[in-house]
């Protein structure tokens, strides 16, 4: 048992960290909340004061505010539905002796660890260009007409190219959960003659449950803020234009540091009310 002595010395030794962490998040934040209450032009003008609540109300009577909150969740909804479903199906195929499994392992995992705006250059440029694309070469091989991805089906290409990245996050918790299944339970009711489908529905996927409301949790916090994919590929045109992206415009294509800081602090709150909201709905399973 720890004594008091020791206690002390770990809360010593984590001040450092905590301290510089606290204020790695507490800076930014208290500098986003000064601009939001003033009219900060850098290049026309810079600081002409305080305009209070001005930003706030601008920013959310905008007409770009709430088509960029709906396609911002639109798009977190569609990869976290895809990453879900193929994570569990990848996990399950994982799990299964194969030869080289290690290396296919590996491979499956790799998109995870490539940076954002490689990836959305790749798809863009190898993948979705309706020219020299790969997807471009395959519809002129079955005699169809190549797709302008990036235009015609802009948000189905960005949930594409995220769902790509996040997907092996997903594979990687689902598969340490599959592999921690008491395979005695599987066993016994293989014995008592319970189809695969049955031995899926009723003991996998409950097993499974404390993972996906991880996955969920987790890729839900990093993917309201999605930008970089936006950036390389659409720059916010055709639809898909996330609140994050709509800050970006603000602050750095309109130089209105105040404007942009007001929709920070919206984006703040959003992130808070639907990490609120998951956790009341399928944080009950963390505790199960």
């Amino acid at each position: 048992m720890a004594t008091q002595h020791s206690r002390s010395a770990a809360r010593i030794m984590m001040a450092p960290a905590v301290v510089l962490l606290l204020g790695w998040m507490l800076v930014p934040l208290t500098m986003t909340l000064y601009f939001s209450f003033k009219k900060y032009l850098p290049l026309r003008g810079g600081d002409l004061g305080w305009t209070g609540f001005d930003n706030y109300v601008r920013f959310v009577t905008s007409s770009a505010f709430w088509p960029s909150v709906i396609t911002t969740l639109v798009i977190v909804g569609g990869v976290l539905v895809i990453t879900v479903i193929l994570g569990i199906l990848l996990a399950i195929l994982l799990n299964q002796p194969m030869w080289g499994q290690g290396i296919v392992r590996i491979l499956v995992i790799s998109p995870f660890f490539v940076m954002p705006t490689v990836s959305a250059l790749v798809w863009k440029n190898m993948f979705m260009d309706p020219v020299n694309g790969l997807f471009a070469h395959l519809w002129k091989f079955f005699g169809a007409t190549p797709v302008e991805w990036l235009s015609d089906v802009s948000m189905g290409s960005i949930v594409m190219i995220v769902s790509w990245q996040w997907l092996p996050f997903a594979t990687l918790i689902l598969l340490t959960a599959i592999q921690s299944l008491d395979r005695e339970q599987l066993e016994a009711a293989e014995m008592d003659g319970a189809p695969p489908l049955k031995r899926f529905a009723f003991i996998t996927v409950p097993h499974l449950s404390r993972a996906v409301t991880i996955v969920i949790l987790i890729q839900t916090i990093f993917l309201l803020a999605i930008f970089a994919e936006i950036f390389v590929t659409t720059g916010g045109a055709f639809g898909t234009r996330t609140l994050t992206y709509l800050i970006y415009q603000r602050v750095l294509e309109s130089q209105n540091v105040g404007l942009g800081s007001a929709g920070g602090v919206y984006a703040i709150i959003l992130a808070n009310i639907i990490a609120l909201f998951l956790m009341r709905i399928v944080g009950k399973n963390l505790d199960a």
